[in-house]
This record gives C-alpha cells, sequence and structure tokens, in this order.
C-alpha cells in the first residue's frame, strides 16, 4: 500500500488542482476546493505541515485513493 506523509498546504491544493479540484475559494471558517458535484472543505493555511491523520480524512472525503494521491 502506498504511504502518506505529511505535506504542506500550498502541496495539497497543488494536487487537488492535478486531481480535478478548482479553488481553494474562501468559506465559513475554512477554504474550500470544488469538482463537480462535490465541495471538499480543507484546513485553513499555516506555517505546519498537514499530518497523515487529517490527510488520510481529505482523501477519504474526496473519494482519493491513495494510489492516485501518490502519482505525481
Amino acid at each position: 500500500m502506498d504511504r502518506l506523509t505529511p505535506i504542506s498546504w500550498k502541496e495539497l491544493t497543488s494536487r487537488l488542482h492535478n486531481l480535478g479540484f478548482e479553488g481553494p475559494y474562501q468559506g465559513g471558517k475554512h477554504p474550500y476546493m470544488v469538482r463537480g458535484n462535490l465541495v471538499l472543505a480543507i484546513p485553513n493555511p499555516h506555517r505546519r505541515e498537514i499530518g497523515v491523520n487529517l490527510l488520510s480524512r481529505i482523501l477519504r472525503q474526496a473519494g482519493i485513493s491513495r494510489k492516485d494521491w501518490n502519482k505525481k
């Protein structure tokens, strides 16, 4: 199984763009990205990396497999 590693906010949004998401747009408390009818809330930008647990939850909500995520 492909392993996930912590990533920066910029890398998260860049990879989501490559997977067909648009945005990020400013929402209520969190920015979000959109692909078709799916609206995906993403964490606020900050200096720290996004951990594996949070990244895993984001990918699950987006319907993205680890294999697809790790393709560059």
